[in-house]
C-alpha cells in the first residue's frame, strides 16, 4: 500500500491567478527542507500538493514532522493512496486507519470525488466505507456532529486517498513569497517572536544583531544564535550580521544626556540595520517594539526611532500585543526557555536611570549633535561579520 503526505493550501487557494507562482514557491520550500530524505515526488493539484516517496529507504515519519514547520500549509494527512476501485478502497479503510478506529468511540465518513467519472457520488462511497467499518470494528457508532475519527476518501485523478483526522499546519505564506526583510534580534523574548511572525508571512529573514564587548559577553551571541536557529526550523536559513556597537554607546555615554541614551542607540542601531538590509536586498526592517511596554516603546519614542530610517518601512509585528501573548508564542515556538537565560545584551548596558518617556524629536537630533553620527555608523557596519544560521 502506497503511503504518501497530502498537504492542503489555506490562503494560497485565494490568490487567483498569482496562486501558482506561490504554490511554486511552497514547493521550493518543502523540497529544500526535504532533500536529504531521498528522492520525493512533489504534485500540486486541486488546492493540495502531494508529497510522495520515490525511494523505498524515504523517512516518511521525519518527512511529516519537518513538514509541520513550513509555513504556506493549512493541513497536513498521512494517506494511503489506493486504486480507484470500491473494493480496494474499503478494504484499505479498515486496514490503513485500524489503530484509529480501535481507539475511538464515534466517527463518520466523509468523502469527495474530484474525479467526476467515478461511477458513486460521495453520499454512497459514505454509506459504503461506513457500513464496512460498522461491520468489523463493532465497538463504533456514527457520530456526524462531534466524531473522535474523519474517515477521509478523496477521489482524485491518479488515486483514492484515505486518511484520518487532518492535522493543522504553520499557516501562512510561503517564505520568501513575500520578499525579504532584515530582523533587529535581541536575547530577550520579543524580536525571536516577531521574526517568527512576519516569517510566516512570507518574509525571508536576515538577522541583525548588536554586539557590545567587553561590556557583552560571547554567551549573549551565543543565545542570539540559538534563537535564531529554533526560528530556521519555520523560516529556512537565516544570515545572521553581528555588528560591533561599542564605540557608539561609549560616545552616547559621554557626549549625550543620560536620560536619552536609549533613544539615542536606537536610532544609532536604526541607521546600521536600514544600511544593512539594503545591502542585502531587504525591503523592510521588523523590530519586537510594543506599545508601552517599556520606556523607550511609548508613541513618542518609537515615533522617534522610526524617524532615523531615510527609507525602508519598519514592521512590528507585536505593537499591539500584551506580554501574556508574547510568551504564549514564544512557548509555542520553542524560544521563551532560551530567552530567558541571563546573559546580558547591549541594550542593557549603559541604561539610563530615568528614561525620558515623551521625547521630542527636535529634543533628540539636538543631544545627538556632539557625534559624528555618519562616520560612527560606518565603522560599526565595516565592522559587521557574518554567521549562517
Amino acid at each position: 500500500m502506497k503511503e504518501i503526505i497530502l498537504l492542503k493550501n489555506g490562503e494560497l487557494a485565494l490568490k487567483g491567478l498569482n496562486r501558482s507562482r506561490f504554490e511554486s514557491q511552497l514547493i521550493k520550500n518543502i523540497r529544500h527542507r526535504l532533500h536529504d530524505l531521498g528522492k520525493i515526488k512533489y504534485t500540486a493539484s486541486q488546492s493540495t500538493i502531494n508529497v510522495e516517496p520515490v525511494d523505498p529507504d524515504v523517512d516518511l515519519d521525519e518527512a511529516y514532522e519537518r513538514i509541520k514547520t513550513i509555513f504556506g500549509i493549512a493541513g497536513i494527512s498521512r494517506c494511503a493512496a489506493v486504486e480507484k476501485d470500491m473494493d480496494v478502497i474499503k478494504e484499505a479503510a479498515c486496514e490503513y486507519l485500524r489503530d484509529e478506529l480501535n481507539a475511538a468511540s464515534t466517527f463518520k465518513v466523509n468523502a469527495r470525488r474530484s474525479d467526476k467519472k467515478f461511477p458513486l457520488a460521495s453520499p454512497e462511497i459514505c454509506a459504503e466505507v461506513g457500513g464496512v467499518i460498522l461491520a468489523k470494528f463493532r465497538h463504533l457508532r456514527v457520530d456526524v456532529h462531534n466524531p473522535e475519527l474523519i474517515v477521509n476518501v478523496e477521489i482524485r485523478d491518479n488515486y483514492a486517498y484515505i486518511h484520518g483526522n487532518q492535522i493543522k499546519g504553520a499557516g501562512g505564506m510561503p517564505v520568501g513569497s513575500s520578499g525579504r526583510a532584515a530582523v533587529l534580534i535581541s536575547g530577550g523574548i520579543d524580536s525571536p517572536v516577531a521574526s517568527w511572525m512576519m516569517a510566516k508571512r512570507g518574509l525571508s529573514l536576515c538577522g541583525i544583531h548588536f554586539a557590545s564587548p567587553p561590556y557583552t559577553s560571547e554567551r549573549a551571541e551565543m543565545k542570539v544564535r540559538a534563537l535564531l536557529g529554533k526560528v530556521s526550523k519555520y523560516s529556512g536559513n537565516i544570515p545572521l550580521f553581528v555588528v560591533p556597537f561599542t564605540h557608539i554607546q561609549e560616545e552616547i555615554r559621554d557626549k549625550c544626556p543620560e536620560d536619552l541614551f536609549t533613544l539615542i542607540m536606537r536610532r544609532f542601531m536604526m541607521r546600521c540595520s536600514e544600511i544593512i538590509a539594503a545591502e542585502q536586498g531587504c525591503g523592510a526592517l521588523i523590530t519586537g517594539e510594543s506599545v508601552g511596554q517599556v520606556a523607550s516603546q511609548t508613541m513618542q519614542a518609537i515615533a522617534c526611532t522610526e524617524a532615523a530610517v531615510k527609507a525602508l518601512p519598519v514592521f512590528r509585528p507585536l505593537i499591539g500585543m500584551d506580554k501574556d501573548e508574547v510568551i504564549e508564542i514564544a512557548r509555542k515556538i520553542d524560544t521563551f526557555e532560551t530567552s530567558i537565560l541571563p546573559y546580558e545584551d547591549c541594550c542593557t548596558v549603559f541604561t539610563p536611570r530615568h528614561p525620558k518617556t515623551r521625547p521630542v524629536l527636535t529634543e533628540i537630533e539636538a543631544a545627538e549633535e556632539p557625534l559624528d553620527i555618519d562616520a560612527l555608523v560606518a565603522e560599526a557596519v565595516a565592522g559587521k561579520r557574518m554567521i549562517l544560521i
